[in-house]
C-alpha cells in the first residue's frame, strides 16, 4: 500500500500579507508579508513539495504527472484541487472569479475559479464580502462605474469557525484580521474590479472591469451548503460543500476516528490540535493527501480537520 503523501507550502509574499502563519502554524514563511501558503498545489505558480517518504523532495505537480497511480489514475491534465491558506493584515481587493467556460476561451484554456473558505481565525470586529446588492446587470455595472462601493457590496461580520462557498461569479473579497483555509479549483484566474486606490511600486495595480461585468452573477446573494453535525464516538463531522468540483468536510476529533477513502484521493488539512493519523505524529498546519488505494485512515488525538476530495 501507498504511503501518506505530506507536503510542504509554496508561500507568497504580497502587499496585503502578515506573520500569522509563523505563529499559529510554526511555518518557516519568508518575510512578515507572507499572505498565502499553497499547502497542496500542482499549480506552475508555487507547487507544493513532498516532505517525507520514498518522493521526498518531490514537487507535486511531477508526482501528478510521473504517478498517476496514487491519484487514481485521474484523466485531468491538471490535478484539479488547491489548498491555501491566506493571512490577510489588510483587505484584499474586491474580485471574482470566471466559471471554466470564460476562462477556457479568454483565459488560454485555464480552468475557472470556484472555492470556498473555512474562517480559521478573525479578529474582533473582522468582516467579509460575500455577493453584492444589484438587482440587474446594467444596476451592477453602474454602481461599479460610480464607484457605489458601500451599496453595492454585501458585508458580513465573521468569526472563526464560519464558512462560506464562493461560487465563480461571486463578487468577494478577505478583510484585515483574517486567517482563512481555501479550498479551490487548481486556477489562480482572478479579475479585480476594486483596490481602494492602493499602489504597488508607485502604481494602481490593474483592474479588470470589462471581464468582471461579464462574469460576476446577477442577482448574488451567499448560499449556505453546510449540513448538520454528525456525532460519532470519539469524533463529529460535517459535510461543508459538495458540488461537481469538491467535496468538504469538517472533523472534530476528541479520541479517534476512522475515515474512509473511496475516492481517488483524499485530501487532509489539520486546522487544529495534534495527534497521530496511523501512527504518524500530525499537528495543525500539517497538509497531506491519502493515495487512491489508502482505503481509510484511523486520526487519534485532539484534532480539528478539513478533507477535501472530487
Amino acid at each position: 500500500m501507498s504511503e501518506l503523501i505530506f507536503l510542504e507550502p509554496h508561500f507568497k509574499e504580497v502587499l496585503w500579507g502578515g506573520n500569522k502563519m509563523r505563529e499559529a502554524y510554526g511555518y518557516d514563511i519568508p518575510g512578515d508579508d507572507t499572505g498565502e501558503a499553497w499547502v497542496v498545489s500542482t499549480h506552475p505558480a508555487g507547487p507544493s513539495v513532498v516532505k517525507e517518504g520514498p518522493y521526498k523532495g518531490m514537487k507535486l505537480d511531477a508526482l501528478y504527472e510521473e504517478h498517476r497511480e496514487l491519484f487514481g489514475n485521474l484523466q485531468d491534465e491538471k490535478f484539479p484541487l488547491l489548498i491555501k491558506i491566506i493571512d490577510a493584515k489588510d483587505d484584499l481587493s474586491i474580485q471574482v472569479h470566471p466559471d471554466d467556460a470564460y476562462a477556457s476561451e479568454h483565459e488560454n484554456g485555464a480552468l475557472g475559479k470556484t472555492e470556498c473558505w473555512y474562517i480559521l481565525d478573525a479578529e474582533p470586529g473582522a468582516d467579509i464580502v460575500v455577493g453584492h446588492h444589484a438587482k440587474t446587470r446594467d444596476e451592477m455595472a453602474e454602481m461599479i462605474d460610480e464607484g457605489r462601493w458601500d451599496e453595492f457590496l454585501n458585508v458580513m461580520p465573521i468569526k472563526k469557525g464560519d464558512f462560506f462557498y464562493i461560487p465563480a461569479g461571486t463578487l468577494h473579497a478577505i478583510r484585515k484580521g483574517t486567517l482563512i483555509l481555501e479550498t479551490q479549483q487548481n486556477s489562480d484566474v482572478t479579475y479585480r474590479v476594486y483596490d481602494y486606490g492602493r499602489l504597488q511600486n508607485g502604481k494602481p495595480r490593474e483592474l479588470h472591469l470589462k471581464q468582471s461585468k461579464d462574469v460576476i452573477t446577477v442577482p448574488q446573494q451567499p448560499e449556505k451548503t453546510e449540513g448538520p453535525v454528525q456525532a460519532h464516538e470519539g469524533y463529529t463531522e460535517q459535510e461543508l460543500v459538495e458540488n461537481r468540483l469538491f467535496t468538504v468536510e469538517k472533523y472534530i476529533i476528541d479520541g479517534e476516528a476512522e475515515i474512509e477513502n473511496p475516492h481517488p484521493f483524499l485530501i487532509v488539512d489539520v486546522i487544529g490540535g495534534e495527534g497521530d493519523v496511523d501512527g504518524h505524529p500530525i499537528k495543525a498546519g500539517d497538509h497531506f493527501i491519502v493515495p487512491s488505494g489508502y482505503e481509510k485512515i484511523l486520526i487519534r488525538g485532539d484534532l480539528e480537520i478539513i478533507t477535501s476530495h472530487i
